[in-house]
């Protein structure tokens, strides 16, 4: 889930040169009219973007999942997707593959990235909604050079079909609608991602919440008592509690590359700031790990997210 108006004119991040597939240029270029249809999970609109010839936003019953470019893949237009890019551009040298764990496929955005800029990586995709991965593999074809496997299963029952050991970094961006699945908020979940990454691996989170901030702080509670290195990076206006807003977990067994992070999302086209450290455990103000059991969706948005301004 993006919040409307999160793009970055057109200047988001471009780190590599990625065309796509000659295919992919002319599908994009083919069908420039907006689409809408339903899928599994409700109502599915793909808008042209107008300022890129390959642009398509990707939205679920009004509310913006993804952008693709299609010819360009390396350029992440949401701010959240920028600062996710920037944990794949800092998880491994420079063009080293990478094994990825996507939970969340939406428009494949991510999955696409990785293939531009880190050739030959292996990235399975874990998509629940069937409907939506047959309709973007349709109107938003693959690099059939990407070594991408999309499965249509449940965000955890994927997870739990993944060897230990097997990723260096499992991305979750999962939402329901505009509101993350109570059942991949708790700690039983958080142990299974640390199960299936490498001893070197990272998660990162995709999260969204408002004033007062409870559900964020809670979910950094929670990862901290599975990983013991955490980084949180958000816009400053969320983390003052004073917008609804995503925000972004990284999450690994071993130190972070926190300077690193810090400075390129604070370059960032929509400057954010990064927490760590001690001040990221105060952020939490105390609140519980939480459990299957207590187990709670993301807060709902106000509709006012998802206006332009």
């Amino acid at each position: 889930m993006a919040r409307r108006g999160a793009q970055a004119g057109g200047r988001g991040k471009d780190n590599g040169k990625g065309k796509g597939s000659t295919k992919e240029r002319r599908s994009g270029r083919a069908e420039r009219e907006p689409f809408s249809g339903p899928v599994d999970s409700g109502l599915a609109e793909l808008i042209p973007d107008r300022e890129r010839p390959d642009g398509w936003t990707l939205l679920l019953d009004g509310a913006p999942q993804s952008h693709v470019d299609l010819g360009d893949p390396a350029r992440l237009s949401f701010a959240y997707q920028r600062r996710i890019g920037h944990i794949i551009d800092l998880a491994a040298p420079p063009l080293q593959p990478l094994n990825v764990l996507h939970l969340g496929g939406g428009a494949l955005t991510l999955a696409r990235y990785v293939a531009a800029t880190r050739p030959r990586s292996t990235q399975q995709v874990v998509e629940v909604d069937a409907a939506l991965v047959r309709l973007v593999r349709e109107r938003l074809p693959l690099d059939p050079q990407a070594r991408v496997r999309v499965r249509a299963l449940d965000a955890r029952e994927g997870l739990a079909k993944l060897p230990d050991g097997w990723a260096d970094l499992v991305v979750a961006d999962v939402f329901s609608g505009a509101r993350t699945p109570a059942h991949l908020t708790s700690a039983e979940f958080l142990t299974d991602v640390r199960r299936v990454l490498k001893p070197s691996g990272q998660y990162a989170a995709n999260l969204a919440d408002g004033p007062p901030l409870a559900h964020l702080r809670g979910q950094v509670a929670t990862a901290a008592a599975v990983f013991p290195e955490l980084a949180l990076a958000a816009d400053p206006v969320v983390w003052r509690g004073r917008r609804f807003g995503n925000a972004v977990l990284l999450a690994s067994a071993l130190p972070l590359a926190v300077a690193d992070l810090t400075r390129r999302v604070a370059g960032d086209p929509h400057p954010g700031r990064v927490e760590h450290g001690r001040e990221l455990r105060d952020f939490t103000g105390g609140a519980a790990v939480v459990t299957d059991a207590a187990a709670k969706p993301s807060p709902a948005p106000p509709p006012s997210v998802f206006e332009h301004p």
